[in-house]
């Protein structure tokens, strides 16, 4: 399949993650959001690892897996921005009985 579709895909979650950090105002939608613009990115450094892949097993046989291991990395690092993001929303909820945004703004003074 050719590169072309891959990044359309890509740009088009990304640009729907972009959209929901900037309009929404509940804090469950952005952060699923944020995880989307990183699927999004995900998928790039996947299709452009395989594109590339036959060009650099020439050169070395134990290279080519780059974007996979970026990849997992990043989906470590995803893992426990959920766990941390999700303790903070929960405490937030308990605290203000609501996950808006906007409501925080609100506790600074």
């Amino acid at each position: 399949m050719p590169i072309n579709y891959y990044i359309f895909l890509a740009v088009t979650l990304f640009c729907i993650g972009v959209t929901g950090v900037l309009t929404r105002r509940n804090a469950i939608i952005i952060f699923m959001c944020i995880e989307l613009m990183l699927n999004a990115v995900n998928l790039l450094l996947v299709a452009f690892s395989k594109m590339h892949y036959q060009e650099m097993v020439k050169l070395n046989p134990t290279a080519g897996i780059d974007g996979q291991l970026f990849v997992f990395f990043i989906m470590v690092v995803a893992a426990a921005e959920v766990s941390v993001g999700l303790a903070i929303i929960v405490m937030m909820y308990r605290n203000t009985h609501s996950v808006d945004v906007n409501f925080l703004n609100r506790l600074k003074h």
